[in-house]
C-alpha cells in the first residue's frame, strides 16, 4: 500500500516541480546549495545526491522504488518530496538516510 501511496505521490510531485521552478530561482538555488560536498536530505538535490553511489545504494535501499521517479523528483530534495509520499518518507525515515549519509562522508 505504501508503494501505491509513494507513486501517486511522487506522480504529484512530478506535476507540482514546474511550480517551484517558477519561483524566485536564486533563493530556491541557495537553499538548495549542499555545503561542500556534505550529503544532506535537506538541502541535496535528489538527482545530485544519486550521482553518488554510496548514497544511491542507502536511498534505494531505504526507499525500493524511488528509482523509477527519479525524472520526476531530481530537482527536489527529499525533504520537499517527503510531504507528498503519505507517509512512506517520514522524519523517522529522513533521519535514518541522514544518518547513512553522514556515514559517507
Amino acid at each position: 500500500m505504501k508503494t501505491i501511496a509513494l507513486a501517486a505521490a511522487l506522480a504529484v510531485a512530478a506535476v507540482a516541480a514546474p511550480a517551484f521552478a517558477q519561483d524566485d530561482h536564486k533563493d530556491h538555488a541557495a537553499a538548495a546549495a549542499p555545503a561542500a560536498g556534505k550529503i544532506s536530505v535537506e538541502t541535496t538535490p535528489i538527482g545530485e545526491l544519486i550521482k553518488n553511489e554510496k548514497a544511491k545504494a542507502a536511498l534505494e535501499k531505504a526507499l525500493p522504488q524511488i528509482p523509477q521517479f527519479y525524472d520526476q523528483i531530481g530537482t527536489m530534495t527529499l525533504s520537499q518530496v517527503a510531504p507528498m509520499s503519505q507517509g512512506a518518507l517520514d522524519d523517522a525515515k529522513l533521519k535514518e538516510l541522514q544518518a547513512e549519509f553522514d556515514k559517507i562522508q
